[in-house]
This record gives structure tokens, sequence and C-alpha cells, in this order.
């Protein structure tokens, strides 16, 4: 009886927690544009209306729901080894810049190879640059969250110089790009929907990223090194390269998603592909408690979020970044909730008592 209580006060952790937040932070949202004359039930009736009140509006936060499933994954999984990833933009810019220029490159070759060709540079740039965050932290102990981060301003401007300079087709005047992917390279839509296949590419890293982490060997060695690193250890486990290769792996998804925007989306690389989904990917995981799985209910509510912002400035007159107040109110909030955990009743697992003890 001790084991089920104990289980179902996780379980009603993990929904309590990040549940509380949000409606906290509607709450402190709402009061946010009351300052500025704005009435908070309409607010909430439109951002609603523009996330899921209409098959349109479900398409289009699918479409956004897609990358940031894949940045979420970067930073859920290096969090299953206590790191705290926020590189995802980077790696996603990477993946897209080296998706489109492998594209371009390989133009007049068979589909299949060039598709499968730009999906493996795409995870590969990602990989290279988070499993780089992951080897500096192993090797030299470089903190992983300074690193990612200014590891992302290196590959924004990196992608800047090549879309301004080597890579850049002429064409592109006003707006430097690269040049522009045949449309037989491009990801279409599901059937009978405008949402890209990216978003089924998205679902399936997620379920295998938690196959990965809770039901192999690898997974609990992750998990083990993440509890206790010092006792992982001197348990014989190799934490170095668990270390490097989890966070190549959450790389790589980032680096994917940055391949599913240029060829499901734009079509080319440009200054586009800094949208914040790699920012908003960290506010996913988190809210998600690292939990792949749970990564892809919150991804697709933070895609109508991010969808409803263009109606608030139709209707409403509030700028479209609008939304962007909402999710950092979110996050403060969630980050502040963690401290509840423990310290109230309702959050505290009895602990499970040997036998002896219970008969003294």
């Amino acid at each position: 009886m001790d084991r089920i209580m104990n289980a179902l006060a996780a379980l009603l952790t993990a929904l309590v927690v990040p549940g509380a937040a949000l409606l906290a932070s509607l709450a402190l949202f709402g009061a946010f544009v009351a300052l500025v004359g704005v009435n908070p039930l309409e607010v909430y009736e439109l951002m609603y209306r523009g996330a899921f009140g209409s098959w349109f509006s479900w398409q289009n936060t699918l479409t956004r729901a897609a990358p940031l499933i894949l940045t979420a994954l970067c930073t859920a999984l290096p969090a299953q080894l206590g790191l705290v990833i926020i590189g995802g933009e980077g790696a996603l810019v990477l993946g897209g810049l080296a998706a489109a220029a492998t594209g371009v490159a390989l133009d007049g070759a068979p589909v299949a190879l060039v598709m499968g060709a730009m999906g493996l540079a795409g995870m590969a740039a990602g990989a290279a640059l988070i499993g780089g965050v992951g080897a500096l932290r192993h090797r030299r102990g470089v903190n992983e969250t300074i690193s990612s981060l200014l590891l992302t301003y290196i590959a924004i401007a990196v992608m800047n110089h090549m879309v301004e300079g080597p890579l850049k087709d002429p064409a592109s005047l006003n707006k430097p790009s690269t040049a522009p992917l045949a449309e037989a390279y491009q990801i279409g839509p599901l059937p009978g929907m405008d949402v890209h296949w990216g978003l089924v590419l998205g679902v399936l890293c997620a379920v295998a990223a938690w196959v990965l982490m809770s039901r192999t060997v690898f997974g609990f060695a992750a998990r083990m090194v993440g509890g206790n690193p010092r006792a992982a250890r001197m348990a014989g486990l190799p934490v170095g390269r668990l270390l490097i290769v989890t966070t190549a792996l959450a790389g790589a998804a980032a680096g994917l998603a940055g391949m599913v925007e240029v060829a499901a989306v734009h079509g080319r690389a440009n200054a586009a592909l800094v949208a914040g989904y790699g920012s908003t990917g960290v506010l996913v995981a988190f809210l998600a408690r690292q939990n792949p799985l749970a990564v892809i209910p919150v991804a697709i509510l933070f895609g109508g979020i991010g969808a409803s912002g263009g109606l608030l400035q139709r209707r409403l007159g509030l700028p479209d970044a609008s939304v962007l107040v909402f999710q950092g109110i979110i996050f403060v909030v969630l980050l502040a909730s963690e401290a509840m955990q423990g310290r109230v009743r309702l959050f505290a697992p009895a602990p499970i008592l040997p036998a002896a003890a219970k008969e003294a």
C-alpha cells in the first residue's frame, strides 16, 4: 500500500505542479493585460480561438509544435544526467544550414538520397554543437548552461556569415539566403492536412527518446549518473561517454528540427530560422518535467500559444510578442513552483519503512 501511495504522490506532483504554475501564470498574465486596458477574459478567449478554435487554428498549432518537440528533447535528454542545456536554438540553426547546403550541393540526385543526406547533415551539425557542450563539461568542467548559451550565439553568427557570404543566393537581395531547395526535396503535408511530416518525425523521436531513457540499460545508466555521478563512477559506469553520447543525441534532435524547418517551411536557410523555437523548447521541457512523452502535449500547448499571437494583434491591438510575455511568466512561475515540492504535504510521499520499524 505504501508503494502505491508513493506512486500516486509522484504522479500527483507531476500533474499538480505544472498545472498550478499554468493557472498562476494565467492570473498574472491577466493582470498584465488588464493594466494596459484590455479585458483578460477576451484575451483568453481569443487565445483559445487562435490556437484550437478551428481546424485552421489546429493546423497552425501543430505546425508550430513540430520543431518545439524536437528542441525540447535537446533539453529533456541531458536533464536525465542532471545537465541543464539551453542551446537548442543554436543546434536548430546549424542543422537547418547544414541541411540546406547539403540539399543544394546534391541537386539532381535521387530524392530519397538527398532527403536522407539532409536529415543526417542536420542531425550531425546539431550533435556536434551540443555534443561539444557535453565534451567541455566532461573534460574541462565547463558549465553546460553557459557554454550552450554562448555557442548558440556563435552558431547564429556562423549561419548569418554563411548565408550572407559563401552560400548566398545572388537572387536573395533584401533577405540573404541560401539557394532554394528543389521542390522535390521539400517535405510535403500530411494527407488531408496542412501540417507537414515534421510533426510525425517529432512524435516518433519523442517516443524513441522515452523508450531509450526508460526501457533500456543505457537509459538506466544515464539516470543513475544524473542521480549520483560519484556512485555511478564507483559502480564502473562510463560517465564521460554517457554524457557525451546523450548530449550528442539531444543536439541531433534539435538539428533535425532545423532540417524540418528548412525542408518543410522555408525552403532555404536564412535568418528566419532564428524564430525562438529553441528557447521555447527549454520551457516545454521544463513544463513537461523532462519526460519525452509529456513533451508532446506541452509542445502542442505552446504551439497554440504562439499561433494565437497574430489574432491578439489583429483583434485587440496587442503586440504579437504579448504571447512571449505569457511564456516568460510561465517560466518564472514554474521555476518558483519547484520550491513547493517537499514543503507541502501534498507533494511529499510517505516514507517506506522496514517491517521491523513498523512493528516497533
